[in-house]
Formats: C-alpha cells, structure tokens, sequence
C-alpha cells in the first residue's frame, strides 16, 4: 500500500518541518563566522585583521540572523511545492557558502586575510549577487502584497547591490573595497531598523 504523502496545503507542521532544516544551514554559516571572529582572539599574532574582510563577515552575520527571522514570512505561504522547498533552501545554503568562503580552515597559501580575500572577491561578490536576487524571488513568493509593502526602495536596494558587487568583483582598489563595505553595513543595518515590524507579512 502506498504511503500517504501530505498535499501542498501547507500545514503547521509541514512549516515547522521546512523552517528547521533552515535553522540548521544557517545555523552552519552563523556557527561558521563566530569561529572565525574568535580566531583573532585566540591567535592575536599570527592572524593580522583586514578591515574589509572583517565588515564582510558582520553582514553575513547579521545577514543571516536576519534571514533567520524573516523566515516566518514563509508562514503565508498557502501551497507548499518541494521545487519551493529547494529554493529556500538554495537561499539558506548561500549565506552557509559566504561564511565557508570568508573563513576557509587555513591560510597556508596566502598572504593573511587580505592576500585571501581579494584573490576570491569573485566568487565572494558572486555569491552576495545571487544572494541579492534569489532574495528577491525569496520575497515575491511571499506574495504580491508583501513585495509591494518594501516600496520601490527595494528593488533600487538590490539593483544598486548588485551593480556595486559587480565592480568589486573587477577591482582590488582598497579604497572602493572598503568604502562599499562600510556603506553596505550602515545601509543594511538602517533597512532593518527602518523596515523591521514583527506584523509584517
């Protein structure tokens, strides 16, 4: 007799199911930038910290804290396919990948955080533009209302991301590598403040 599979309906359970295997990725990448920070601590002498690669690591942190909390945004979601299971979690495991990459288990062949970084910004600033548009899909799926709700300074957020990581990924001009940082730090945390509202959605 064949078992009895649950239907799209999404159920309360089916959620819970879907948002713990999310917590458990990004519970990996947040894991992952921890262990990375405390190693300045614990070899204050042999790791030398590189300003850009250490803003780099707070926003995937606080990115995927984040992402961790708007999440329950999937509450809405009235039909579950696996191709949409697949997606969010495609969307978890990037935030995962950027944690690996910015602190990969050794620097045997390179020169410190710096000579590292910037030799894979590429695939560092690749991943930050998948991240940008594969949460624009993550949020359209939440319905139309609730993309609409973020104005027309989302879409603008994630053009202007997407253009800035485009040059990043060309150029290892210090200047521009950190003054993006900075800004993409300070602007991130104001949409959080500004757009946060535990009613959303």
């Amino acid at each position: 007799m064949a078992a009895h599979l649950p239907g799209p309906e999404v159920t309360h359970d089916l959620y819970l199911h879907i948002r713990v295997i999310i917590s458990i990725v990004l519970g990996i990448a947040i894991t992952r930038i921890l262990a990375g920070l405390a190693r300045f601590v614990q070899h204050p002498g042999k790791l030398k910290v590189y300003p850009v690669h250490l803003l780099w690591a707070l926003i995937v942190l606080i990115a995927s804290i984040h992402f961790w909390w708007w999440e329950f945004g999937l509450a809405a979601v009235t039909r579950w396919r696996f191709e949409l299971f697949l997606f969010v979690l495609f969307y978890a495991f990037q935030f995962a990948l950027m944690a690996n990459i910015l602190f990969p288990d050794d620097l045997e062949e390179y020169d410190g955080y710096q000579d590292y970084f910037l030799s894979r910004r590429k695939w560092f600033f690749g991943l930050l533009i998948v991240s940008m548009l594969t949460d624009w899909f993550d949020t359209a799926i939440k319905g139309h209302a609730y993309l609409a709700s973020f104005g027309v300074e989302y879409p603008l957020r994630i053009a202007g991301t997407i253009m800035l990581a485009l040059v990043a990924m060309r150029t290892r001009n210090q200047r521009f590598q950190l003054v993006f940082a900075l800004l993409y730090l300070a602007y991130y945390v104001s949409w959080i403040v500004r757009v946060y509202d535990p009613g959303r959605g």
